[in-house]
């Protein structure tokens, strides 16, 4: 299975993705809550995913994707957003984002999309 990096600015959302990845047999080696947290905790955990929120506070979860696709090209993302991002989700996948999930996240699909990000790895 994969290890897992989650990075979103709620804790109740970080517990949500956390608990639907170990319960698929998933690990999680690292959570950040803001997108300047990235970057550390990426080198540290070496993850072979980041799920990463599109909306968070001081840093965007595009401008975080795209520092850490610029230090670490190969990086596996799967961004995380609202409804009404849509525009966002575009820019995701054309800096890099290998996907994206809507919220509110459904389970099954989560898992679908993680998954086949996964294989990639």
């Amino acid at each position: 299975m994969a290890k897992f990096m989650i990075v979103d600015d709620s804790a109740v959302m970080r517990k949500n993705i956390r608990s639907i990845l170990e319960g698929a047999g998933h690990e999680v080696v690292a959570e950040a809550a803001d997108g300047r947290e990235v970057l550390v905790s990426y080198v540290t955990a070496k993850p072979d995913i980041v799920t990463m929120d599109i909306s968070m506070g001081n840093v965007s979860g595009i401008e975080a994707l795209e520092s850490l696709l610029k230090s670490y090209p190969t990086a596996k993302v799967v961004m995380v957003s609202a409804i009404g991002h849509k525009q966002q989700v575009l820019d995701a996948i054309k800096l890099g984002a290998k996907s994206y999930v809507v919220k509110p996240i459904e389970r099954a699909r989560f898992l679908d999309i993680v998954n086949k990000v996964a294989e990639q790895v």
